[in-house]
């Protein structure tokens, strides 16, 4: 027998899992993913101010594990404990763990799928480098790059980026993936010279501006020479902000900090910002995954199950399973 050459389109957590699971079961990868690393909101951000190392985790905050399988491939991962019993993080950063996860595979990065072309057994892709993509724009008259042929493709990708690609494919999908609902979040770096008077991470209650807010440098393996915090505003309020710049939303979620420390936040040293349309779930698809193995094409991701890292990877793991059980 012959050995499945498979295509996953998106390198998050779930595009990871599901790419492990097919190795596992002896197929040839190949990973597709629009950005300059692998893992998705599994991020993390880096900068300087004042001669001082920052570091920022603006994506997931946090690592739960209920299942043995996930519990175990955080530690192969490398997780440290933080906060709260039961909560894991990267370390030095929660980039850590998807680099680990992403090792031995074959990874194409800052890579932009405009199409995805054929059939079982001879599935083309077509891509283009992310950089001269904009968002809300039409697609630049490039000739894009091909690659295969696959016998199947696994797609990673938020509802709305997915279905344009499968439409053509499989048209009878469309009204369940719009029936999936992701709120997006605005999240907020900024270090400050001096420690803030507030607790190390804190959930405010809902309602206000801010949803999450936490001392970054209070986790294992970050810099200490600063103090450094990730902000992210609430869904609602995200999405009432959505496309205001970062000179409107770094001021209103600072201002919200220094409400809940009960005094205004010394200037920061350094301040930035960052959009995730597709965040947090809110209605998911109620399934594991979507999966035609007739076809060899599917979808994947934690919008299938719950707003939760290991949704993300119960679904990758489920869809490998789909196509090649």
């Amino acid at each position: 027998m012959s050995t499945p050459r498979i295509a996953v389109i998106g390198a998050g957590l779930a595009g990871l899992s599901c790419a492990r699971a097919l190795a596992a079961r002896g197929a040839s990868l190949r990973l597709f993913d629009k950005g300059r690393g692998v893992g998705g909101r599994l991020a993390t951000r880096r900068a300087e101010a004042a001669g001082l190392a920052l570091q920022f985790d603006h994506g997931a905050q946090y690592l739960t594990a209920r299942d043995g399988a996930f519990a175990a491939l955080l530690a192969e991962a490398g997780a440290q404990p933080w906060g709260e019993p039961g909560r894991f993080v990267g370390a030095p950063g929660m980039s850590a763990l998807p680099r680990a996860l992403a090792k031995g595979l074959d990874v194409a990065l800052a890579r932009h799928v405009t199409t995805i072309e054929g059939g079982p057994g001879a599935w083309l892709v077509r891509h283009l480098d992310a950089a001269l993509v904009r968002p809300g724009r039409p697609l630049p008259a490039t000739i894009p790059d091909t690659e295969g042929p696959f016998d199947a493709i696994a797609l990673t990708l938020p509802p709305d980026q997915a279905a344009p690609l499968v439409a053509p494919h499989a048209p009878e999908w469309a009204a369940r993936l719009d029936s999936v609902r992701l709120a997006p979040c605005w999240t907020v770096m900024a270090a400050f010279a001096a420690p803030l008077p507030l607790p190390d991470a804190l959930r405010p209650p809902e309602g206000g501006a801010i949803g999450w807010a936490a001392r970054d440098s209070s986790k294992p393996g970050r810099p200490k020479a600063a103090e450094c915090w990730v902000v992210q505003g609430s869904p609602s309020w995200s999405r009432t902000h959505l496309e205001e710049g970062a000179e409107q939303v770094l001021p209103a979620l600072l201002a919200a900090l220094g409400a809940l420390a009960g005094a205004d936040l010394p200037a920061p040293i350094h301040a930035a910002a960052h959009r995730w349309r597709y965040s947090l779930v809110e209605a998911p698809l109620g399934v594991a995954c979507l999966a035609d193995p007739a076809r060899g094409l599917g979808l994947a991701g934690d919008w299938c199950l719950a707003g939760r890292a290991e949704a993300a990877f119960e679904s990758g793991t489920a869809l490998a399973t789909a196509l090649l059980p």
